[in-house]
């Protein structure tokens, strides 16, 4: 076993579960007031804005003595509208986007304490209530979306069949339900296994791929101690997402390569980059020269020393729902540490899940202690009255 494998920490330590959960409590309470504030008439860029600095300021609340422990954003807040995918999150020099009444909103958004990330997507819809139901194709895309997250997640639960515990058992099963409602997942789009400062390990699960896709991407195996982030994005349309013309990327992410840069204006971003964000992705919004800033991170992405996380869009008059979730595979089963606030009863979809699904996203993601203690309390007893017999023949 190598040092880097050795110093690894992973959930096995009773720590690391502790700052994951923390981390996850506070994406779940940030994204419940991101949710609020997307009301007809609000714009976009203030409420990724709002969302980032309330990430900083529940971070900056915790582990103060801890000098060296890094904290904070573990993605930046986006805010996708409609037939917009992913990664929308607008800076100062970049157009906005208003909210409207009936708009389909993805939330997206990362906190990490000491380099633990806790993901979360949700889907909501403006002005949607148990009066005044969402229907059609928002609805069919945000059920199907909602179901096969549920019915994927249950996919992480250990059982007799290892085939069972797979990637590609998660890609099938959001396929499967994606089908239900005539939608389709986002083609190519990747969830990832989260470790210490990584928010895209080796170990990911494929939506809808692509014959080359399907030969490239490797079969693995969910296992006990691991921690996952899954994201679910599925469209009412065929499920190919394209690069927007219209709205430029914003979030970055740094590489493990390196190059001397021939700017000075690139140098100092660089700089700046590897000072302050160590390798989780940023916003261009966290810069104070927005404009210098967009000029500079061309020549680091031409070189690959960033990586983009660009903004994608599906055809006009499609609707793309998602919902992600980080997951820690603990020996008693998956637990989910993230999760936004769902009210089905806002939504009314033509489709419904059979039987055989119904039945899959009810069962418990983790085992049930009581039995367990039951039995641990009779097999006491028993041993007990056989002690004080013995003692009594005697």
């Amino acid at each position: 076993m190598s040092d880097t494998e050795m110093d690894e920490l992973t959930i096995a330590d009773d720590v690391v579960v502790t700052k994951y959960k923390m981390a996850g409590d506070m994406a779940n309470r940030i994204l419940v007031k991101v949710c609020n504030a997307c009301v007809a008439g609000a714009s976009v860029r203030q409420i990724c804005e709002m969302g980032d600095k309330l990430i900083l300021e529940e971070t900056s609340s915790v582990y103060k003595k801890e000098k060296e422990m890094t904290k904070g954003i573990g993605f930046p807040t986006c805010i996708s509208v409609n037939n917009t995918v992913c990664h929308f999150s607008p800076t100062a020099v970049d157009p906005d986007v208003t909210l409207a009444a009936d708009d389909l909103v993805k939330i997206d958004l990362g906190v990490h304490i000491d380099g633990f990330i806790a993901g979360v997507g949700h889907t909501l819809v403006v002005g949607a209530s148990a009066d005044n139901k969402v229907t059609g194709k928002k609805a069919d895309a945000i059920l199907a979306a909602y179901y096969a997250a549920e019915a994927a997640l249950r996919c992480f639960i250990e059982g007799e069949d290892k085939e069972s515990r797979t990637n590609l058992s998660v890609t099938e099963k959001i396929n499967e339900i994606s089908e239900i409602y005539k939608c389709k997942p986002i083609e190519g789009m990747l969830s990832h296994q989260l470790l210490q400062n990584i928010i895209d390990g080796e170990k990911t699960i494929i939506q809808n791929p692509n014959d080359a896709q399907k030969k490239d991407h490797k079969k693995c195996t969910f296992e006990t101690h691991e921690v996952y982030c899954l994201d679910v994005l599925v469209s009412s349309g065929d499920g190919t997402a394209k690069d927007s013309e219209a709205n430029k990327t914003s979030v970055f992410k740094r590489t493990d390569n390196v190059y001397n840069l021939k700017l000075k204006s690139s140098r100092q971003f660089y700089h700046d980059v590897q000072s302050r964000f160590t390798m989780m992705p940023f916003t261009l919004r966290d810069f104070p020269d927005q404009k210098t800033a967009r000029l500079a991170v061309k020549e680091c992405v031409d070189h690959e020393l960033l990586d983009p996380y660009p903004v994608l869009i599906e055809k006009d008059g499609e609707f793309v729902a998602q919902f992600k979730y980080t997951i820690l595979l603990m020996p008693k089963g998956p637990l989910r540490i993230t999760q936004g606030p769902t009210d089905l009863s806002n939504f009314e979809s033509q489709y419904s899940l059979d039987d055989k699904n119904k039945a899959i996203i009810t069962k418990p993601l983790q085992k049930s202690t009581k039995n367990k203690k039951k039995k641990a309390a009779a097999a006491q007893a028993q041993k007990d009255i056989k002690q004080e017999s013995t003692v009594e023949d005697s």
